[in-house]
């Protein structure tokens, strides 16, 4: 760190209810960021990476739901990390970096140097300490987060080219039509408080345009249905394209794990990459057993304090097993979620799978799929509270909450 005064804050973008659809129906009676990956909620994991930021002062969460749904685990947190961690419910939306705008008074209450942003639904190694370092190195206004992709997944991001010495941000273009570069932009940030300068004159710009255009009441007509409110300012487009080239924006290249967490089968593969991150971050939160004792462990598990397991069920690799829930004797669980209050009936198998709160699957039951992160029905989710009867098979199927299932299912969604 260049001096012990650069304080800095962190902002995490965590959405709204009207923002995650993709993630149904695991977010109809959760919001998407406090779903639990690797038994942590998601917010949770970029929370932990800002904590080790050197003289990290205060983090903050942006976003639309209601401050009641992040109250608990705001309160648990910051007491958890002794970092003081707050909720911001924005009014309206603003854009990315019209969100980050919008509370730049609260933000600049503790004077940073610098400003980490991150999107809630990344799920990385948060390389943030080496980060800011180089961010430091480089002098510029800020640091975008980039990863190597292959050419065909590239087109879905926010593509850039960087200059291979200097790293300096030349080109940048969000999900081009054509391949631009298989250099991706991750969604991690890091500015200086000069970014407020920046976002005020995209605003300012943007006000100036509209007052010209007042003067055409033709023209007025025309771009009333075109043009962006002032207030609303767009990080990519609005803020990086535009500054790309100019010596102020600089990319930091990681060479850990990235994933977006759009869809419930992301969720699953991202939890078994935090899961595997466990080793070396968390190694106490892994389970062990061999079936003397306790049950039988393989690769990477998570279980909660709470939850039952028999000593007779083979669990792993790559679970999650959350709050009281109940495991019997002889079942097999393989690369699945295991949410609060569920029961795993005696000899049931689950694999590749979410198993939603209060759920149960009965005796000798099978939850499977063939575990695509990335197909529609790639893995099997049960909502909350969805109860499968004794020997019932559920594959690749997604079943809405509070039903009951007495008869086998095979890709279908069941409303």
């Amino acid at each position: 760190m260049g001096s012990s005064e650069e304080r800095v804050v962190a902002v995490i973008m965590v959405g709204g209810p009207t923002k995650g659809t993709r993630f149904r129906p695991l977010s109809l009676n959760t919001p998407k960021p406090l779903f639990p990956l690797a038994g942590q909620p998601m917010v949770h994991h970029p929370i932990s990476g800002c904590k080790r930021i050197p003289n990290l002062a205060q983090i903050y969460l942006v976003g639309f739901y209601e401050e009641r749904e992040f109250a608990l685990y705001v309160s648990s947190i910051s007491s958890e990390l002794r970092v003081p961690v707050r909720y911001l419910k924005e009014d309206k939306p603003h854009g990315s970096a019209g969100g980050l705008y919008n509370f730049r008074d609260l933000i600049m209450e503790d004077n940073p140097s610098h400003i980490v942003l991150l999107n809630c639904d990344v799920c990385c190694s948060f390389p943030l300490p080496e980060m800011l370092e180089a961010h430091i190195r480089y002098g510029g206004m800020g640091t975008i987060l980039v990863i190597k992709v292959s050419a065909e997944s590239a087109s879905q991001f926010g593509e850039l080219v960087a200059d291979p010495v200097t790293n300096e941000l030349l080109h940048y273009t969000e999900k081009p039509e054509t391949f631009v570069s298989d250099l991706i932009n991750c969604g991690v940030y890091i500015f200086t408080p000069d970014i407020f300068t920046a976002i005020q004159g995209v605003s300012t710009q943007r006000k100036e345009r509209a007052d010209l255009r007042r003067l055409s009441s033709f023209e007025a007509l025309q771009s009333a249905t075109r043009s962006l409110p002032k207030d609303f300012v767009r990080l990519d487009q609005d803020i990086l394209s535009p500054l790309a080239g100019k010596k102020q924006l600089y990319t930091y290249e990681t060479t850990g794990f990235w994933e977006q967490i759009k869809t419930p089968g992301m969720s699953l593969k991202c939890s078994a990459l935090y899961l595997s991150q466990y080793q070396f971050t968390f190694p106490n939160l892994l389970a062990s057993g061999d079936g003397t004792k306790s049950a039988t462990i393989i690769g990477n598990v998570y279980i909660h304090p709470s939850a039952k397991v028999h000593p007779t069920a083979k669990i792993g690799p790559n679970v999650s097993i959350s709050a009281n829930a109940r495991i019997g004797a002889g079942v097999r669980l393989i690369s699945c979620i295991i949410l609060d209050d569920v029961e795993i009936k005696e000899n049931a198998v689950v694999i590749h799978a979410i198993v939603g709160w209060k759920s149960s699957v009965g005796k000798w039951s099978r939850v499977q799929a063939g575990g695509d992160y990335n197909a529609k029905l790639g893995i099997t989710i049960l909502g909350e509270a969805v109860a499968v009867e004794d020997e019932v098979v559920v594959v690749n199927s997604i079943v809405l909450p509070n039903k009951t299932l007495n008869v086998s299912v095979q890709e279908e969604i069941i409303l």
